[in-house]
């Protein structure tokens, strides 16, 4: 009896494993209808003024739904999006992103721009190259940096 002392802990680390797998699969199936929040630091009636959409949102209006409502603690306002049809599990995967495929890249990438242009009159981009020289870790940041499609996730 004392030798299956280890059995406990790894049926439990087992089980564990298994219903985390279970609910993040079911996470995923739902990942393209979830609303994307930012919140951007003007009122609510600069952000979406006579019903218009923010410039890079508005190229995207027939195919989004868009929610603007004050920000908790009189912050902002927060500015959510969503796709109207569901986005496809298959464009939403991992090897998807890293090719550049997700449809949800492209709506990050204009609530990101909208944030950018509320706030800063521009869209503000960072200088490149950050370096001179060319490293390896550098070219695998690089790479990293292409492949998220600019949005600041993979």
């Amino acid at each position: 009896m004392r030798k299956l002392w280890w059995a406990v802990p790894v049926a439990a680390v087992g089980a564990a494993a298994v219903r985390r797998s279970r609910s993040s699969h079911r996470a995923d199936e739902r990942a393209g209808d979830r609303w994307l929040t930012v919140t951007v630091n003007r009122p609510p009636t600069d952000v979406g003024s006579e019903g218009k959409l923010p410039p890079p949102l508005d190229e995207l209006a027939e195919r989004i739904d868009v929610r603007i409502r004050p920000a908790p603690g009189d912050r902002g306002t927060e500015l959510a999006a969503r796709f109207k049809e569901p986005v496809p599990a298959a464009s939403a995967s991992v090897p998807a992103r890293l090719a550049g495929q997700d449809p949800r890249q492209e709506l990050r990438r204009a609530l990101r721009d909208a944030k950018s242009l509320l706030e800063a009159g521009e869209v503000l981009r960072p200088d490149a190259p950050p370096t001179t020289r060319s490293t390896p870790g550098g070219k695998l940041v690089e790479l990293f940096t292409r492949r998220s499609g600019g949005e600041g996730t993979l």
